[in-house]
């Protein structure tokens, strides 16, 4: 019986973010290494809590990331993999895989759990939806980095969103894009969710990795930063707290909070149900971040 009580004081705790929360938008940044988990269970997380927000009437919109799958790819083809500040080189060879790994397989398999659990998803190539331009490195000595096929979601075409969100369907989005010179680009997932969410007027940007969240030493989970106001990222990032791969999303929650997305959240994949537990419950369980 305690058990039933309980499980009716977390419906009971829920009720008002379902109410509030009811035909909003929310963006989730799909990425980490628990997409690539053997267990069953662990990948359908994240698809099942997709399904719950279809379920309340809440519209999610979900790109995707895939960085270990092209990564083993690659790696079956002989390429090698190198990165210069947490960003893969991208030659002509690599683009054409990366394409075939995000767009092509972990996509549709994607959308096909969300659809085998119930849910109604669509799936999308980036360069359908997202216009890029090149990306710009600097290196420490000021000097400029090329790395290739790499690009910057510029803008984002809403036109097929709206008509799959419309329908009651879930987009489901590679990050690859096209560049104004026609070509196809890898582009960073953190920076294009952040777009979307700045495109479709998003309440909530959601990205998830397999971390607990933006933590002051990123060695011990007990530092975890649970509430973070905008005005406090530069300090971060001079103490370099916010550092490394951290940066790209740091500055895209930044970017769509100063849009008007309402609050930006860092959640652990791992955690079952942290999109859940973030967003429909009192404590939560990553970073909040907030203008």
């Amino acid at each position: 019986m305690h058990d039933l009580i309980a499980k009716a004081e977390t419906l009971l705790e829920a009720l008002p973010y379902i109410q509030r929360f009811s035909t909003a938008r929310f963006v989730i940044k799909y990425g980490g290494s628990f997409m690539d988990s053997p267990d069953p269970e662990v990948r359908n997380s994240v698809a099942r809590d997709l399904v719950f927000l279809e379920s309340v009437q809440i519209d999610p919109v979900v790109v995707h990331g895939g960085g270990k799958a092209i990564t083993r790819a690659l790696e079956r083809e002989g390429v090698s993999s190198r990165f210069i500040q947490g960003q893969r080189v991208t030659d002509e060879v690599t683009v054409g895989i990366v394409d075939q790994v995000l767009s092509r397989e972990i996509n549709p398999e994607l959308v096909a759990t969300i659809n085998a659990l119930g849910g109604n998803a669509q799936g999308f190539a980036g360069t359908d939806i997202f216009t890029c331009r090149k990306f710009q490195l600097t290196g420490p000595d000021g000097a400029e980095i090329d790395l290739g096929r790499v690009g910057e979601v510029i803008s984002v075409n809403i036109e097929p969103l709206l008509q799959c969100l419309e329908r009651g369907f879930t987009p489901v989005i590679s990050p690859t894009a096209r560049g104004e010179d026609g070509q196809v680009y890898n582009c960073n997932a953190d920076v294009a969710a952040a777009q979307v969410a700045i495109a479709l007027s998003a309440r909530r940007l959601v990205f998830m990795s397999d971390v607990p969240g933006l933590m002051l030493n990123p060695k011990d989970p007990s530092t975890l930063i649970r509430h973070l106001a905008v005005g406090e990222v530069a300090e971060l990032k001079r103490a370099r707290v916010i550092d490394a791969g951290m940066i790209p999303k740091v500055d895209s929650a930044v970017a769509a909070l100063e849009a008007g997305v309402e609050k930006v959240q860092f959640v652990d994949g791992r955690v079952s149900h942290s999109i859940l537990l973030e967003i429909f419950t009192d404590a939560g369980v990553g970073t909040e971040v907030v203008r």
